[in-house]
C-alpha cells in the first residue's frame, strides 16, 4: 500500500466512517467515525511519499517504531498516542491494515460493560 487512493479506499472499507477535508490544504485527508465525529486516519503526502497518522496504545507506539524504520512519532499529533506510517513499501501491507484497524478501534464510540 503505497498509494494515497489506496489507504483512504482501505479506511473507507470500515463501518459507519466517512472522508473529510477539514483544512484548506486539500492534500490532508481524514476518515471519521460518523458517531462520534473522532479522526482514525490522516492521510497525507509529505517528503515525496504519502503519510497516514493512526492512534496507538502507547505500548504499541513504540513497538511499531522499533520494528518499522519507516513508523515515527505522528507528524503534527500527540506523539504518546499516534504514529506516523510512511507509506513508502517498507511496512508490509497487513501491518499497515493492523494499525489502520487499531485505530479505528482505539477512537471508536465506547460502551459500558454489563456487570
Amino acid at each position: 500500500m503505497t498509494e494515497r487512493k489506496e489507504v483512504i479506499s482501505h479506511c473507507l472499507a470500515f463501518q459507519n466512517v466517512y472522508e473529510d477535508y477539514p483544512f484548506r490544504d486539500t492534500d490532508w485527508c481524514v476518515v471519521r467515525h460518523k458517531d462520534n465525529r473522532k479522526v482514525f486516519a490522516w492521510i497525507f503526502e509529505r517528503e515525496g511519499h504519502i503519510w497516514v497518522n493512526v492512534k496507538c496504545s502507547p505500548e504499541w507506539a513504540e513497538v511499531w517504531r522499533q520494528t518499522y524504520p519507516s513508523v515515527l512519532p505522528a507528524y503534527h499529533l500527540n506523539k504518546k498516542h499516534w504514529n506516523s506510517i510512511i507509506l513508502d513499501g517498507t511496512v508490509p501491507d497487513e501491518e499497515i491494515c493492523r494499525m489502520i484497524g487499531d485505530s479505528y478501534d482505539l477512537t471508536g464510540e465506547r460502551r459500558k460493560e454489563n456487570g
